[in-house]
């Protein structure tokens, strides 16, 4: 990678917002701009996101990718294979993946409303599978360490030419110390350096009578601590099968970042119901339209005009989800990993958290109402681990 002090960008966090560039007080930046024109939310969003792919790549050894929008992720996953109705309802059923490709359907996949135009990162080399499903989906960037020619070749097709492509360092080790400018006045810290590993899963961190932690179990957890790591705060993260299936952030209670992280997981979950996966579109709907027509779908009630226009959506209009089946279908969801990025100041969250199939929970412990959060956890026979470490990020 030739060696680069600085790069212009096309704006700041806003278009009015000039004089915006990227630097390191003088040394080389571990970054190179590829193809396109970086704004300062596409570093921002790509920043967070290569760090957590690097990171979860680190802590379990699988690739990994992550599917960011507005410098939090809409999902993060490290590779695992797909179920054919995991694979239906991420839109790519009949494809070959490969494990790279897979961990980025699965990122995507966990919250496709959300993902649409997305900042992609991915932690190893991107091959030709990874950047055929990427040159299809709605996105704004990717980052990585690495392209092949031929990947190279697909990703510089989209947008017209003008697909922003980054490439970074793996290797790039920041200053231990960093600094941030605010209201015209500098803060300053110790870079958050913790990656969470197995070593959190010690018996001794485990407070729960049910202590069995099935080894998937511990990927999970440590794709919601890592997740979570680069999430706005406050945050929960719901995981399942090496994926996040719900993420709540920046609420300023823990309780609407459980609620919200669990919609978001029923929500992953209710996709997958025969009535999503069967559903028959008239011809030429978009997949961003199909996603907005099965979360339309989801919704309880909706308005005469909304329902007006979400039947012209389809050949064959779906009957709706009685609540009775939602929950019907619900209460096959099980063995899901949740996180948060603190303490558990109540067990209401666990409370919430129960019903969208959660058994393992991390959290970093020392609140003054320990004793209620396990008893909790105890309630429902869930396993609970104290990872002690606090994973603001803000």
């Amino acid at each position: 990678m030739s060696e680069i002090h600085e790069i212009a960008l096309r704006y700041g966090m806003n278009p009015h917002q000039k004089e915006a560039k990227l630097f390191a007080d003088g040394k080389p930046l571990p970054l190179t701009v590829v193809n396109g024109d970086p704004g300062f939310i596409n570093l921002l969003d790509a920043l967070n996101a290569f760090q957590l792919v690097r990171e979860l790549r680190q802590a379990t050894g699988l690739p990994a990718a992550a599917s960011f929008k507005h410098v939090s992720p809409a999902g993060a996953a490290v590779y695992s294979p797909l179920s054919p109705e995991l694979a239906k309802a991420y839109f790519v059923d009949g494809t070959e993946l490969s494990p790279l490709a897979t961990a980025y359907a699965r990122a995507r996949g966990a919250d496709r409303m959300s993902s649409f135009g997305d900042a992609a990162a991915l932690s190893d080399v991107v091959d030709a599978s990874t950047a055929t499903l990427l040159k299809r989906e709605v996105s704004d960037l990717i980052v990585a360490p690495g392209y092949t020619p031929e990947a190279l070749d697909i990703l510089k097709q989209k947008k017209g030419g003008k697909y922003l492509i980054l490439q970074i360092d793996p290797e790039y080790v920041p200053d231990p110390i960093e600094t941030r400018t605010l209201f015209g006045m500098k803060l300053q810290q110790e870079r958050n350096s913790a990656v969470p590993d197995a070593s959190v899963f010690d018996i001794a961190n485990v407070v729960t009578a049910n202590k069995d932690i099935s080894e998937s179990a511990k990927r999970d957890m440590l794709v919601a601590l890592i997740t979570l790591k680069y999430t706005q705060s406050n945050s929960i993260c719901y995981t399942l099968d090496g994926q996040t299936i719900g993420i709540g952030a920046g609420q300023q209670s823990r309780i609407h970042c459980t609620r919200l992280a669990g919609d978001k997981a029923d929500r992953w979950y209710l996709r997958q119901h025969p009535a999503a996966l069967n559903m028959k579109f008239r011809e030429g709907l978009a997949r961003a339209e199909q996603n907005n027509a099965i979360d339309l779908w989801l919704e309880d009630e909706v308005t005469p005009i909304e329902q007006a226009a979400w039947e012209s959506c389809f050949e064959v209009v779906p009957a709706r989800l009685t609540r009775e089946e939602k929950r019907e279908w619900l209460n096959g969801l099980k063995g899901v990993s949740y996180g948060s990025d603190a303490f558990l100041p109540f067990r209401d969250n666990l409370d919430r958290a129960s019903r969208s199939g959660v058994q393992y929970v991390i959290q970093a412990g020392k609140s003054l109402r320990d004793e209620e959060v396990v008893q909790a956890a105890n309630d429902y026979n869930m396993v609970m681990v104290y990872s002690g470490v606090r994973l603001f990020h803000h």
